[in-house]
C-alpha cells in the first residue's frame, strides 16, 4: 500500500516537474529571465523530491 501511494505521488510529482520545465522555457522565450530563474528553481526541488522518493523506494 505505502508503495503505491509513492508511486502514485512520484508521478504527481513528475506531472509538476514537466509543467514547470514547460512554463520556465516560455519565459525564458518571452524574455522574463526572472521568471526563468524562480521556475527552474522550483522545477529542481521538485526534481530533488523525485529522486528520493525513486531512491527511498529502492532501499
Amino acid at each position: 500500500m505505502i508503495g503505491f501511494l509513492g508511486r502514485n505521488s512520484s508521478k504527481k510529482l513528475d506531472k509538476r516537474y514537466r509543467a514547470l520545465l514547460q512554463e520556465a522555457m516560455e519565459a525564458q522565450r518571452s524574455g522574463d529571465i526572472r521568471r526563468y530563474s524562480e521556475l527552474s528553481k522550483d522545477a529542481d526541488d521538485i526534481l530533488k523530491k523525485i529522486e528520493h522518493i525513486k531512491r527511498k523506494k529502492h532501499q
